[in-house]
């Protein structure tokens, strides 16, 4: 049973969607809004009642398939998002790719660690993309 981050953003998930499709190659899955999630006289049987308002075209609930694995997203959060405590990682064996995925998520991010090479990887950085999640791209040396 794999294990999939679930991001919250605060109104900009779509905006996110279209970022990560094109800095990392992620592919939509599956994506609802709110204005196609069942009415209010629905919620009490069929809906999911949060007792928050969000506009119609607000992400309810999506997923995007990047490098191999699952991350759930949503405009679930109300006012300002912050992300702490987890960082999300990018592996490959491919410099120019990990270099890539690097350049892409910068623009307009904060780099925290420029990219190079260390005794574990041949290209490693760190980086919070411009919604302020925090990414590491890894590159490791494998066993000689």
């Amino acid at each position: 049973m794999p294990l999939s981050p679930y991001i919250s953003f605060s109104g900009n998930c779509a905006e996110a969607h279209a970022f990560y499709q094109q800095a990392l190659n992620a592919e939509l899955g599956y994506k609802m809004t709110f204005g196609e999630m069942p009415t209010a006289d629905q919620n009490s049987e069929d809906g999911c009642p949060s007792g928050m308002v969000f506009p119609p075209d607000a992400i309810a609930h999506s997923n995007v398939r990047i490098a191999g694995s699952e991350i759930m997203m949503s405009d679930g959060m109300t006012g300002s998002v912050s992300y702490s405590g987890f960082t999300l990682v990018l592996d490959t064996q491919d410099v120019n790719e990990g270099k890539g995925w690097f350049d892409a998520l910068a623009e307009g991010g904060k780099v925290e660690m420029d990219w190079q090479e260390t005794f574990w990887a041949h290209g490693f950085g760190k980086v919070v993309d411009k919604f302020g999640v925090p990414w590491m791209i890894n590159v490791v040396k494998q066993p000689q």
